[in-house]
């Protein structure tokens, strides 16, 4: 599927170093916000909240949710940042000229999100120890999760801006779907809290099961098995893949 590795290697270095050079804005700002909402939420507030009946304290609690968040919005605004301001000023035609095939082109246009969204997820958590120590239940499944997830959502930037005709519509998407359906899946709360009706609608909501399937890999603690996240991750992290790849096959508001 990779006939081109020095090319694909080239266009992932490009991608990477553009947001690593912008580390100020692009790596700190989430890593800062997730350390205010530690603070506040799981130190200040946490230690007033009864968790007892989670075997977790609610710091604890709220890592997981915060680090898929975070993995979230940076995979996101990178490749869609990324792709949009190429279309914007017509250098994405350098890299559909180049000897690359669509495979190639997504997989390095989506390796600075994947880069960029493993680097805050992980600095998120390190910060998380200095309130308290976090210890991780399973790395290799918290390893996968962060890894499927980055390129779910590197892929949903690309679709983006793929679909974005300008700067307002880039963001949509983020703004009034992916954030609110995260919030809504259980980043600061747990599902038991919420009532009957609320809890079955939440089954529907795709960011549950991711903020779950993470919040296992560090606590060991789920709302449902753990097998329905696992599953339910590599398949969107494929079927995203392959929609993404071909719409650059058929040059969807690539080529006019």
């Amino acid at each position: 599927m990779i006939t081109n590795p020095v090319g694909v290697i080239s266009l992932s270095k490009r991608e990477i170093y553009r947001f690593v050079t912008l580390a100020a804005q692009t790596i700190f700002p989430p890593i800062l916000t997730s350390a205010l909402f530690m603070y506040i939420f799981g130190v200040a507030i946490g230690s007033r909240i009864d968790f007892s009946s989670t075997g977790l304290s609610y710091l604890s609690f709220i890592v997981p949710g915060l680090m898929t968040m975070n993995l979230i919005s940076s995979s996101y605004d990178n490749t869609s940042f990324s792709l949009f301001i190429g279309r914007w000023h017509n250098h994405i035609q350098e890299i559909l000229l180049s000897p690359l095939s669509y495979i190639e082109m997504v997989l390095g246009l989506l390796a600075g999100g994947v880069a960029r969204g493993m680097i805050v997820g992980a600095g998120v958590l390190l910060v998380a120890n200095i309130f308290g120590s976090i210890s991780i239940y399973n790395p290799l499944l918290l390893i996968y999760f962060m890894l499927l997830i980055s390129v779910i959502f590197s892929c949903a930037g690309m679709l983006a801006a793929l679909w974005a005709e300008d700067f307002g519509m880039l963001n949509l998407w983020n703004i009034y779907f992916i954030v609110p359906l995260v919030l809504l899946g259980g980043v600061f709360h747990p599902m038991a809290m919420l009532p009957h009706v609320v809890q079955n609608i939440s089954k529907f909501n795709p960011m549950f099961y991711l903020v779950q399937g993470v919040r296992y890999s560090v606590t060991g603690i789920s709302d449902v098995s753990i097998v329905i996240p696992v599953i339910l991750a590599f398949v969107l992290a494929v079927s995203f893949y392959f929609f993404t790849v071909y719409l650059f096959k058929i040059g969807y508001k690539l080529r006019t």
